[in-house]
């Protein structure tokens, strides 16, 4: 499978950023590369945001979720939801296109 150029990577970011539910995204990812993995699932990079990192391997590309966390209290238990933010989408060291 060749390797995403830059406009491509672009088109993809666009069409990520257009879904609002990260499962949606998180399935279309693991659609188009089978040698794609999840790197990193919401971990903590600032103060406020989680990232998600997948790693596309057979295309040469890694592609960053950027959520903020809304806790809204519930009771004894608290809610979390998790709002999108932003997407990015840079390719990997082997690619150079």
């Amino acid at each position: 499978m060749a390797f995403l150029t830059q406009e491509e990577r672009e088109k993809l970011a666009d069409e990520l950023s257009e879904m609002t539910k990260v499962n949606r995204i998180k399935g279309k990812l693991r659609r188009m590369d089978p040698k794609g993995k999840l790197a990193v699932f919401r971990n903590v990079q600032r103060s406020g945001e989680w990232h998600t990192r997948f790693d596309l391997i057979g295309i040469g590309t890694k592609v960053t979720i950027v959520e903020t966390l809304n806790e809204q209290p519930k009771g004894l238990f608290n809610k979390n939801e998790y709002e999108l933010v932003k997407i990015i989408v840079e390719p990997t060291a082997e690619n150079r296109t």
